[in-house]
């Protein structure tokens, strides 16, 4: 097996390997479009994320976002690797559950928890609740009073960090729809409310700057903001915060010229500069939660399609179509992402033509890869889309009826389907008829 790049594996046969797998293989077996996982993968950085946290000797809890990859699967794997996860909604927190997380090691986030949602994670003893607005707080006291019983909550602050990312996902600035304001005086007005309540367990704090983030200077100064907080809060109210939660939004790699901090260099710069701020403010040092999903997950995967048809317009432009889209990854329409492609069945091929991968949507902007250097295409040739481990299977979609694609996890040679394609009669099953 050698590598063509830090995503591209060949094997002896010079095809596309996942997991020790070959990509054609697993294109025969399962059909296309096929997200193909590499468990390896996704371990070691696992492996990363917490060995950085041991070797800085501070308490922590690495949480995966559940809305990266949501799958039975998936919270099997790491539950079994020891990470926590959290869930925006009922579906994700059912699912959860059923794929094996302790309730305990399940934190529950979202702008608009619904009462039957919060009734769900109240009955289902989650080990937090992560408090984002005032209707929430009645809505869940309501629930805690009704059942005669307490739950965990941290409080969801929008410390006023804009991270350098695409503005649909900026969550820290003052504007989002998500957490509670500082400045305004929502922070501490919602402080005061849960510390008030007998009901609810205030065991810290929680920030979120954003997603797809290169550079640990954002995370430095949401910790810096958090921990004044933290401070002023101590003396005016004697709140000790139990739990420091910095959020998620590590950067992957999607193309050769993306370059993000490697997992336990984030960590290593967070944990100082946890020690730094809490040593100054001379408060009790908390336990360090992340919320790493991107970056566990997004440069494991590979999504194999099948070329089709092919428009060459010459001087202008060359179209190549594959059998899946904007269904099965909606990323490069919704916020402009960028991704690489390969020729499973040539990889090393000398690339001779610029062209533009689209998808079998009726849609233009149903492109998946903009100027793709390549091989010449033919039809039948498997074609492979690197790292879309992440928000891809999420956010895909029956658009024109076309059913969600399969996905495989491989490891050590061996590949087994962990979500089977869904057939037409799948997607009308809930479907009635006049």
């Amino acid at each position: 097996m050698t590598k063509l790049s830090e995503t591209v594996e060949i094997n002896g046969a010079g095809h596309l390997a996942i997991g020790g797998v070959d990509a054609l293989k697993l294109a025969k077996k399962y059909g296309t479009p096929l997200i193909a996982y590499d468990v390896a993968k996704i371990k070691n950085q696992v492996k990363r994320f917490k060995q950085a946290f041991i070797d800085g000797n501070v308490p922590y809890r690495v949480t995966y976002a559940s809305k990266a990859f949501s799958a039975l699967a998936m919270y099997r794997l790491i539950s079994k690797e020891g990470l926590g996860c959290d869930v925006v909604s009922g579906g994700e927190l059912y699912a959860a559950l059923k794929g094996g997380m302790p309730p305990e090691k399940i934190e529950f986030h979202g702008n608009n928890k619904l009462p039957e949602e919060l009734e769900l994670a109240v009955d289902s003893k989650i080990g937090c609740i992560v408090v984002d607005n005032f209707q929430e707080i009645s809505f869940l006291d309501n629930i805690l009073k009704a059942k005669k019983t307490k739950i965990s909550v941290t409080l969801r602050v929008a410390p006023g960090v804009e991270a350098e990312t695409h503005k649909y996902i900026s969550t820290g600035q003052e504007n989002s729809k998500f957490g509670f304001d500082v400045r305004s005086g929502q922070a501490e007005k919602a402080l005061k409310l849960l510390l008030d309540n007998p009901r609810m367990n205030l065991k810290g704090v929680h920030c979120h700057i954003g997603s797809q983030i290169f550079a640990a200077a954002g995370f430095v100064m949401a910790i810096n903001k958090m921990v004044q907080l933290l401070k002023a809060w101590k003396e005016k109210y004697d709140f000790t915060a139990e739990i420091l939660n910095i959020g998620g939004g590590f950067g992957t790699r999607y193309i050769d010229s993306d370059e993000p901090l490697p997992a336990d260099e984030f960590v290593k710069q967070i944990v100082k500069a946890v020690k730094e701020k809490i040593a100054e403010a001379k408060l009790k040092f908390p336990e360090i939660w992340i919320e790493p999903g991107r970056a566990l997950v997004g440069e494991s995967a590979v999504t194999l399609y099948t070329v089709g048809s092919r428009k060459d317009v010459e001087g202008v432009c060359h179209f190549v179509s594959v059998d899946g889209g904007m269904g099965d990854n909606i990323r490069p329409a919704l916020y402009q992402a960028k991704y690489e492609a390969v020729l499973a069945n040539k990889p090393q091929a000398l690339k001779e033509q610029i062209v533009t991968v689209v998808g079998k949507y009726c849609e233009s902007g149903d492109i998946l890869v903009r100027d793709a250097l390549l091989p010449v295409t033919h039809p039948n040739d498997t074609l492979a889309i690197l790292s879309t481990g992440a928000y891809g299977y999420t956010m895909a979609s029956n658009y024109n009826r076309n059913p969600r694609p399969a996905v495989v996890f491989c490891e050590n040679g061996k590949d087994k389907l962990v979500i089977k394609r869904e057939t037409y009669a799948d997607m009308l099953r809930c479907e009635l008829s006049l």
